[in-house]
């Protein structure tokens, strides 16, 4: 007996393949990738493990995008072409409030991939950064235009970096927080910066003490100091171990006696950090009075001063954390929540409606203050700066 024919298909119907297939697929992907690349770096995230997350193989990712830097240049331009879109959707004499409230919800819909913009865009080729750098540049213009109508100051764009940095800090940690009440925090905080005069900050503000800048007594210190420069300039990944040698006197085997392996060196590197900062911090405090208000802004501004004063460092240690190993990285996750809780502790006593979470949000909008703020002022340090970007992050956290 011959075969039953197949039912014959109406001229509407899909074909299977292409109803199973999403047709955003390579949104998916891009999404996908920009949550791996933030969690993991972008050289310790292979695809393998993005394509897991689509729920593909890697065959078929590589269908989409060739290479593995060809994914990563679509994350990082991701978003910041969703915000300069947000905006131009924005009428341009848009008040401030629009004008961040856009950028805020972008922000937040991106939050678990955001990172890759903020750290590691260091790894694009030139012409991507080019690239890169004009969309932000276009950003920050139309920000400052609306900061400018608000409360007209001659900061050079300083406060509109800042307040694009208390939006962008939700993207830098993992505290749970439901979205509505998110927007309205960074936004709220944001249009304080925005209000904030950056020379507010010169008053009789009292000058922080650091703790010393450590001096390298031995072998291990010194390849510890010569290693931090150069993971700042190029990169971890991109600094051998021949160039940490060089920089010592050493030949490359010779490393070994005193580290096991680069990726200590880098964990060695933050910790020290989050020791440096500990230590700034609790000496900070007990100079003040028990006024919490005094002793946020103690935070504040040791925290500035530590930024200023170990930029290479606090780069580094931000940067290439999510590249350590577990085991690496958890001693000094528990060193920087041990910091965050002292500031949430203090900002909540000064601003007793604000719940842990919520403290603990605005914690971070005051660090991505001073990311920004900082970068702005190309980490030139002085007084001047310093006191300024402090009186942008006590605006930020609502004191």
């Amino acid at each position: 007996m011959a075969p039953a024919s197949p039912p014959a298909r109406s001229a509407g119907a899909a074909r299977p393949t292409a109803a199973t297939r999403p047709r955003n697929r390579k949104q998916l992907i891009v999404d996908a990738a920009g949550r791996v690349f933030s969690e993991r770096g972008y050289h310790t995230a292979s695809m393998e493990e993005v394509a897991a997350g689509v729920g593909i193989t890697a065959t078929a990712l590589y269908r989409h995008f060739p290479n593995k830097y060809a994914l990563f240049a679509a994350c990082a331009h991701l978003m910041v072409d969703g915000l300069v879109a947000a905006l131009d959707e924005v009428p341009s004499e848009a008040p401030l409030t629009e004008v961040l409230t856009a950028v805020t919800r972008v922000t937040i819909a991106h939050r678990a991939s955001g990172g890759v913009y903020r750290w590691e865009a260091r790894y694009l080729e030139r012409e991507d950064r080019r690239r890169l750098g004009t969309k932000f540049r276009r950003l920050v213009e139309r920000v400052d235009e609306a900061v400018q109508r608000e409360r007209p100051l001659p900061d050079e764009r300083l406060r509109a970096m800042a307040a694009l940095g208390a939006i962008g800090s939700i993207t830098m940690h993992h505290t749970s927080i439901a979205q509505r009440r998110a927007e309205e925090l960074l936004v709220a905080s944001a249009l304080r910066v925005a209000a904030t005069d950056p020379a507010a900050g010169r008053t009789a503000a009292r000058p922080v003490e650091l703790p010393a800048r450590p001096v390298p007594r031995t072998r291990r210190a010194e390849i510890l100091a010569a290693s931090v420069p150069l993971f700042a300039r190029d990169g971890f990944a991109n600094v051998t171990n021949g160039q940490i040698a060089e920089a010592v006197g050493l030949t490359p085997s010779a490393l070994y006696r005193h580290y096991p392996g680069k990726i200590d060196i880098l964990a060695a590197a933050c910790l020290q950090a989050a020791g440096l900062l500990a230590q700034g911090a609790e000496q900070s405090l007990r100079e003040v009075a028990a006024d919490p208000h005094d002793a946020v802004v103690a935070l504040a501004a040791t925290y500035v001063a530590y930024s200023f004063e170990y930029t290479e460092l606090n780069s580094v240690a931000e940067a290439e954390l999510a590249g350590l190993p577990a085991e690496l990285r958890r001693p000094v996750v528990l060193a920087q929540r041990e910091h965050i809780a002292v500031w949430e502790q203090q900002l909540r006593l000064a601003r007793p409606e604000l719940d842990p979470r919520q403290a603990r949000v605005l914690v971070h909008a005051g660090f991505g203050v001073v990311v920004e703020a900082g970068r702005r002022l190309r980490w030139r340090d002085g007084a001047e700066h310093r006191e300024a970007v402090t009186a942008l992050v006590v605006g930020a956290l609502g004191l």
